[in-house]
């Protein structure tokens, strides 16, 4: 058996990071470690081949030689997803489909030979072993959440390592909480259900001896969901690994803002080689946490939750909405000044959707209120709910967040603020230290990239070099940080151009 795992191409995003990898000459940020691990679960002896849209072109050639096309995709991916699959139905490759888009929607795509649905811990073996009778069904689907205990460590043999910015890895599945807004648990269970050390460090140890070095993402929805686990076994093995190994890893997450109560966890994450972690700060509107259920940051002074994480050398990258039934036209102001007074460099705005399978969505369909499916991308001034401040001025209001925040000046003092308070409390790798450079060509060439496209052809040259000369003189420790915040500033002003 020829099996081509296809991963379809997604549009230009806030987290594409698309202008700023240009600077470092990869082609994606991140692989589809879904598809990695599915291909781990496939028989041995069938050949398998990775085509990553993101990274290279599905050409023709690898449709003929391929007996069938596994396609994993997330709703960002929708309208590429059925693309490909028309044209593997050109070429008479038979389609098998799996992931969060199809697991929620499936009824949604047509020219789909079978459907394997949820984890496909639980429903890939059934789907092979009928297909092995020749007795394969249309739609295999769980309502199980499996113990992860058996999950394999992906085949990173079959990803071009070079062409991305950073690698992943999944410890955990499930989140404690239950926002609204998000379908994680509908996808995944509300019960944190976590790999064994052992797993962990097998996974570190395999993309090591692949030969990657430098960014990895722990790809979990809440990595702190089990925190007793994580500080008695998992970061204590972590740190000797990598002490071990002199630290071949720079390592982020996605936590919630409790991890702010918790000043061991964070030390140990800092002591692992954790430098950043996203966080869902949402809103700083009282009334609105409490509307989307997001308990955990009610009654918090957010601003002081941020910059004690910022403290400890974790840099918070934070998410935040608006368009709460609850917000007021002043939620606008509220969120520019909460997200300049905690110094979050890379926050994405959105306006509040409904992904289908959240209870958000439940609740839109039956207030009347649903007038679309999601686009998956948080920032395209896209909402699939009718808002009840009116979506004329929930756009503008969001152009207006944006221009306060993205906007050159608003974004390099935010910048510059950042680190003249970054004095992290735990002593951490810088994230460009000259062994990575010299090991990944493309970094190396990114600031003379910066000299020329930043500080001469940009519209923000000025505060370009404002910053350049001030980390020169005043941080040179944090030099290549500030201009690594300089690169994504480029890649927000372009994304967000149209509010600009």
């Amino acid at each position: 058996m020829k099996v081509l795992l296809i991963y379809p191409q997604s549009p230009e995003t806030f987290w594409s990071f698309k202008h700023a990898l240009k600077f470092i000459t990869k082609k994606a940020l991140h692989p589809p470690l879904g598809l990695l691990t599915v291909a781990a679960m496939l028989p041995e002896t069938w050949e398998k081949k990775l085509v990553d849209e993101n990274v290279e072109p599905l050409l023709d050639k690898h449709l003929e030689w391929a007996d069938y096309a596994f396609i994993s995709a997330m709703a960002i991916q929708r309208k590429s997803v059925q693309r490909v699959v028309d044209r593997c139905r050109e070429k008479g490759v038979k389609v098998v489909a799996g992931g969060p888009l199809f697991t929620t929607g499936h009824q949604e795509f047509s020219g789909i030979d079978h459907f394997v649905l949820g984890e496909a811990e639980v429903t890939l073996p059934r789907f092979l072993r009928d297909l092995e009778a020749g007795e394969a069904r249309a739609i295999y689907a769980t309502d199980q959440f499996p113990d992860l205990a058996g999950t394999p460590p992906p085949l990173w043999g079959l990803l071009k390592l070079r062409r991305y910015a950073s690698m992943s890895l999944q410890y955990s599945r499930g989140c404690p909480f239950q926002c609204e807004f998000c379908d994680i648990t509908t996808l995944f269970g509300r019960k944190v259900r976590t790999k064994s050390t052992t797993q962990v460090l097998a996974e570190l140890e395999g993309l090591r001896a692949a030969g990657w070095r430098g960014a990895l993402f722990i790809v979990d929805d809440n990595f702190i969901g089990n925190k007793v686990k994580l500080k008695r076994k998992v970061l204590p093995a972590i740190i000797a690994w990598m002490r071990l190994y002199k630290r071949p890893f720079i390592l982020s997450t996605e936590a919630s803002i409790d991890l702010s109560d918790d000043e061991e966890l964070m030390t140990l994450m800092v002591r692992a080689g954790f430098d950043g972690v996203f966080v869902g700060i949402e809103t700083p509107n009282e009334d609105s946490l409490a509307e989307c259920s997001k308990l955990q940051n009610r009654n918090r002074d957010l601003v002081a939750c941020i910059k004690k994480i910022q403290s400890f050398g974790l840099e918070v990258r934070g998410g935040f909405i608006v368009g709460f039934d609850h917000d007021s036209p002043s939620i606008f102001d509220k969120q520019i000044e909460l997200i300049q007074n905690s110094r979050i460099v890379t926050a994405m705005v959105g306006l509040l959707n409904a992904p289908r399978g959240s209870r958000l969505y439940q609740r839109i369909v039956q207030e009347g209120r649903l007038v679309q499916e999601v686009t998956g991308d948080n920032t395209d001034l896209s909402t699939n709910i009718q808002p009840k401040m009116g979506l004329e001025a929930l756009s503008q209001g969001y152009r207006q967040i944006i221009s306060g925040i993205y906007s050159p000046k608003p974004y390099f003092d935010r910048v510059r603020a950042y680190l003249r308070e970054y004095h992290p409390q735990q002593k951490n790798r810088s994230r460009f230290h000259a062994r990575y450079i010299r090991l990944h060509t493309g970094y190396a060439w990114a600031f003379p990239k910066t000299l020329i496209l930043l500080g001469v052809k940009d519209r923000a040259r000025v505060q370009y070099w404002k910053l350049f000369f001030w980390s020169l003189f005043r941080r040179p420790k944090l030099f290549p940080m500030a201009m690594t915040f300089a690169v994504y500033g480029f890649h927000f002003r372009k994304v967000f151009q149209a509010c600009l």
